[in-house]
């Protein structure tokens, strides 16, 4: 496993940036699950996730309660606590098995001394449950979204923030070339899949940042977004093109990352349709310059490919803002006129994908900077053949 040198983050800075805003917005309290919001306060890491949910006696109330002036409070569960640790938190109340919830989080609003009426606010993914219990602790409360505190905070990312994800680019382009030296054709989706998980792991990602994919097209290979079950163990023959998606996760923050590899002999076509995606990107990349729109930069990547005749052939928008999400707004799309700003970090990925014909793409993540787009990764551009 690589170990990374990453920066101390002063999570005391960040929560002194949430509480003065949530002053200025008139903001009593704010309740973040488990999430990538508390952890970008407090330190507090997420789990890997499960397929079905884990429930404890209690679990609507886990996470960090933070008032607008002085210390969160951390409510956990007993197993939670037992099990994952309370991460270093200052103030943390454990709810015994037997134990009433609605009792220990009164406890917790009145120790606030909230102001009636109250407004609070709630993370956007946080359960009803606890929406209608906070509810029925302070009714006639206003409850608005967490994200009109965190998601302007979140948007520009510090010096501390582009080093975890330059560190984290690197763990994905270890595990990528790792990789490609245990591929062969006649391996399966399942096969690909199992040794990218594998090699992110061993490189030092705390999980796949997402469901590793795969968007394999051939003469013999039908068209399929996603990890269908009946495409899973389909032999990839040749001729057909290999089109990765995945990537780490370091210290809280999330990698995407994309690239293209042909089993067989690539024709002509195929080689030049591999050259117009990387031309697309470098666009792309050199559009994402400070004032730029989001929009131009997405028409700038597109113009390059549609112009070429390949245009019904890029199916999606140019990428997506990331950081502790693999996906975060804004998006570089058509209709968003987002204007960009230095350290904001996207996703640039285009694509060609023509069904039973061939697909290629290619995605890193690019910084926003004065002069253009900075990749924080750039390696394995050229095709690869197996």
């Amino acid at each position: 496993m690589t170990r990374y040198s990453l920066p101390m983050i002063d999570y005391s800075a960040r929560l002194s940036k949430v509480q003065s805003r949530m002053r200025d917005l008139g903001i009593n309290m704010m309740f973040l699950p488990y999430s990538a919001n508390l952890h970008y306060i407090t330190g507090i890491g997420r789990e890997e996730q499960n397929f079905g949910n884990t429930m404890y006696p209690g679990d609507w109330m886990t996470g960090g309660w933070i008032p607008a002036e002085g210390s969160p409070v951390l409510t956990l569960p007993r197993m939670q606590a037992a099990f994952h640790g309370s991460h270093g938190a200052h103030d943390v109340r454990v709810l015994p098995d037997s134990g009433d919830p609605l009792m220990l989080v009164r406890d917790v609003l009145s120790s606030f001394h909230i102001q009636t009426p109250a407004v609070i606010a709630i993370e956007d993914r946080a359960r009803a449950e606890t929406v209608l219990h906070v509810q029925s602790l302070l009714p006639g409360a206003r409850v608005l979204s967490a994200s009109a505190i965190m998601r302007p905070l979140r948007l520009i990312k510090d010096s501390e923030e582009l080093a975890i994800l330059r560190a984290a680019g690197a763990i994905t382009e270890v595990a990528y070339e790792a990789t490609l030296a245990q591929i062969k054709p006649g391996m399966t989706n399942l096969d690909l899949i199992t040794e990218v998980n594998f090699q992110l792991k061993k490189a030092g990602s705390f999980a796949p940042s997402f469901q590793t994919s795969f968007y394999n097209m051939g003469p013999n290979f039908p068209f399929a977004f996603g990890n269908t079950e009946e495409m899973m163990q389909v032999p990839l023959l040749p001729p057909v093109a290999i089109c990765f998606d995945f990537g780490s996760v370091l210290d809280g923050y999330c990698y995407d990352y994309g690239r293209a590899i042909f089993f067989g002999a690539p024709t002509t076509e195929y080689r030049r349709v591999f050259d117009l995606v990387n031309a697309s990107q470098a666009a792309g990349i050199a559009a994402l310059k400070s004032g730029n729109t989001c929009e131009q930069a997405d028409a700038i990547a597109r113009a390059v490919i549609t112009d070429a005749g390949y245009g019904e052939g890029f199916r999606h928008r140019l990428g997506h803002g990331i950081g502790m999400d693999v996906h975060e707004p804004p998006f570089l799309t058509k209709g968003n006129t987002t204007v960009m700003e230095p350290g904001m970090c996207f996703t640039v990925e285009p694509s060609i994908t023509l069904p039973h014909v061939f697909s290629a793409r290619v995605e890193d993540i690019i910084v926003v900077g004065e002069q253009g787009g900075i990749p924080l990764t750039s390696r394995f551009k050229e095709l690869r053949v197996f």
